[in-house]
């Protein structure tokens, strides 16, 4: 029995420091508008270079810019750079078609916001997950994903 107080207490407090470590939805709105000010300014080629480099200001906490063409195709993905040149416009494997709703956003509207279902870090766990997605002068969006 006290092992299991020991380790129930154990998981309590290493929940609560990746809690502390995770982004929220008005940081990622920050950030995506960082990035597109970033690609205006610098282009593409520096712009992705910098979301990847760990010390960049691009990421911070769980919280890290995506790229996707307005067909798409990922331009730009630091977590999983696997994915760059992947179309993933027919994704749906938690339900949601959230690329192709990305694109919507962005195409209409320029910027905005899109729900879907993600696995939360670290668990098997699919949760609620939002991202600021802002197209940019050079006809793609860039985005930052947050948990609800």
């Amino acid at each position: 029995m006290k092992k299991k107080i020991i380790a129930c207490a154990t998981m309590l407090v290493m929940n609560a420091a990746w809690a502390v470590q995770m982004g929220t939805p008005d940081e990622a709105k920050a950030l995506s508008e960082k990035a597109q000010a970033t690609v205006n300014e610098m282009g593409q080629e520096k712009a992705f270079a910098l979301f990847a480099a760990e010390d960049s200001g691009f990421r911070n906490k769980d919280l890290y810019v995506f790229c996707m063409d307005m067909q798409g195709t990922m331009l730009s993905h630091p977590v999983k750079p696997e994915l760059v040149g992947q179309n993933l416009l027919g994704f749906n494997k938690y339900g949601d078609e959230l690329f192709k709703n990305m694109i919507g956003v962005a195409g209409d509207n320029g910027s905005g916001w899109v729900d879907y279902s993600w696995p939360y870090p670290g668990t098997e766990d699919i949760k609620q997950k939002t991202s600021y997605v802002m197209k940019n002068d050079a006809g793609f969006f860039c985005g930052v994903g947050a948990y609800k």
